[in-house]
This record gives structure tokens, sequence and C-alpha cells, in this order.
């Protein structure tokens, strides 16, 4: 029986270390059951590694993690029973068509010959592959790949779906694909448990989301809670000449923050103001009627939300997109 009913996964305390590299110092997060929980970080943060201990590709070091009711350490055999994972790379049989890797699977999964076709049957017209299904792997698209790739892992239904940068390395179209996927599991209330560096993936698909830099969790919310966490709204003014932009300073007044003022005092190239937009729409309008009266052409004017790409600088320093930190190497056979 669960233990944590509530709990589809739950993390306390889990670290992990390769020789003096410490991938998870201290991780701590759960997600709910049916719920999409994103996990942001750039490369090297720690993001796969929690995956593969999770998914019992690797031990953790210390602490406790529980998927599906099942302890990862003491009933990995469980956890694997209730789990589905795909990687960063679709695992298929390219000389296969799309039908008989889903066949294969269902006949490795022990669904007998006849179930193994009737649930490939089902799972081409779910993912809109009925015709795909008939041709061989090695001909199919990138996004093609990822859906097969995924109802492989859905032809025993899991609990819990582990994917680990699944669009990475997909056009937009094929990543839209992706994301209807993953509604389609939320719908069928299975838990999704999402590793990405496209914070927009995050925002559209998750319900909660945790941030893990340097192998800790450093923020944890709904998007908007991580968004309101960096500020609310911001009024963002561009002039076509950037050379017009002091003129602007001066006629906004007040509306300027000291901290703006000083920013663009400083040497650079600056080519926009950004004020802060308690009134929201209210100090749109304000701005511009103090801007109108000096007849400067404006490339923008608008009212703006913070994104989760401003969280996540402000969290962490840098881009999502972080060049590969030597925990990339040192984890190599355990992922980062």
């Amino acid at each position: 029986m669960r233990s944590n009913h509530d709990h589809a996964v739950l993390v306390e305390d889990v670290h992990k270390s390769f020789g003096n590299v410490h991938a998870l110092a201290g991780v701590d997060f759960s997600a709910p059951e049916g719920s999409v929980l994103a996990v942001l970080g750039p490369n090297g943060a720690g993001k796969t590694t929690m995956v593969k201990i999770l998914s019992t590709l690797i031990r953790a070091s210390s602490g406790r993690a529980v998927v599906a009711g099942h302890d990862v350490e003491t009933n990995p055999a469980a956890v694997r029973r209730s789990i589905m994972m795909t990687g960063q790379f679709a695992a298929l049989d390219d000389t296969l068509t799309g039908r008989e890797n889903l066949v294969l699977f269902g006949r490795l999964m022990g669904l007998d010959k006849a179930s193994a076709k009737l649930r490939a049957d089902e799972l081409l017209r779910e993912f809109d592959l009925v015709d795909a299904g008939r041709r061989p792997v090695k001909g199919y698209s990138g996004g093609m790949r990822r859906r097969v790739d995924i109802a492989c892992g859905l032809v025993v239904r899991p609990e819990v779906v582990f994917l680990d940068e699944p669009t990475t390395g997909l056009d937009p179209r094929s990543r839209q694909g992706v994301w209807s996927l993953v509604e389609s599991l939320k719908k069928q209330g299975i838990t999704t448990l999402l590793t990405t560096q496209y914070l927009e993936e995050a925002d559209v698909l998750s319900d909660n989301i945790i941030v893990i830099d340097k192998g800790t969790v450093i923020a944890r919310g709904t998007a908007n809670e991580l968004k309101a966490s960096t500020g609310g709204s911001y009024c963002e003014i561009v002039p076509v000449d950037p050379a017009d932009l002091p003129r602007i300073v001066h006629a906004l007044g007040s509306l300027v923050p000291e901290s703006t003022r000083a920013d663009l005092a400083a040497p650079g190239d600056f080519d926009r103001v950004s004020i802060p937009a308690p009134d929201g729409a209210a100090t749109l309008t304000e701005a511009l009627g103090l801007i109108s009266p000096l007849e400067i052409e404006l490339a923008d004017i608008g009212l703006r939300r913070p994104s989760l790409d401003d969280v996540f600088l402000q969290l962490t320093g840098h881009s999502a997109s972080t060049t590969p930190s030597e925990l990339d190497a040192a984890a190599a056979g355990g992922g980062a």
C-alpha cells in the first residue's frame, strides 16, 4: 500500500557525489499524483542525476526517494514497474516500423502477441501515427521519433513518467506535438516529472516548478509565483533612436527608479528603459502621456510581466542554457 498517498514522487534530503564532485547536495521536493512538475536548471545543475536516481539507474549517496509509493533503494523493481522514462534521444530500433517497435515493447513488458498488437494500434491512433506506423523508424522526423518513443513507454500504463529534456533538438512544430502529449498524460491522471532548459515549456506545461542549481533546490512554486518573486509588471519603452533615452528618462521623472537611472548613466549600449508598473495599464497610460509631448518616435512601448527567463537569471545569475560545467564531465557515467 502506498505510504505517501498524496505524492507520486517524494524526495527527502537526497545527496549524490561523483568522487569529489557533489552533484546533489540535499534535494527535497514532491509531486502530487496526476500533476506535472517541471525541474529547471542549467547544464550540470543535477537535473538528470536526480532523474536517474528516481528511475533506479543510479543510487543516491544518502537521503530517501519514493516513487509511486515504492522506495527506490529498498524496492527498485516495483519502482521500475511503475514508471516510464524518456531521455533526450529516442531509444528505438531504426530498422523496424513504428508499429513493430510498439509491439516489441509490448512483448518485452509481458503482453501476449495479440494484446501487444492491439495496444500498438491503440497508441498509433492516440498519437496520430497510424500512417507513419507502417514505415521504418529510420525515415521519421525528430518529432515523430519522439512521439513513438513516448508511446513505447505507455504500452503498459505507468503511474509516473520521467521526461528528461524530451524536446531537445526538436523544431517548434515537433515541440508542440510533445507538449500535447504531456497534456494528454495529465488528463489520464499520470504524474509527469519534466526536466527542461526551455523555460517556455515549463511555463506552459507545469503545475509546479523547482529550480535546481549546483545540486540544490533554490526556488519552487507555480510559474506565476516564481514570476511574482522577481517583482510585478513593468512598462518598457523603446525609442527608435537610443539617443533619445535621456530625454525620455527626464520626462518620466519619478516613475524611473534611481537604480535604473544609475544603470543608464553607466557606460553601455542601452536601447530601452523599463519602469515599475504597480498600477498596470494606468502606469502605461501615464508614461505615454509624459512622453507624447516630446514627439519622440517609439519602436515599442508596452506593459510586460516578468518571464521565467527573468526569474532564472535573477536566481542563478546566468541563463538556462549555460555551457556544461565540470559536473557534466565528472558525472558522465551518472548524468548531470
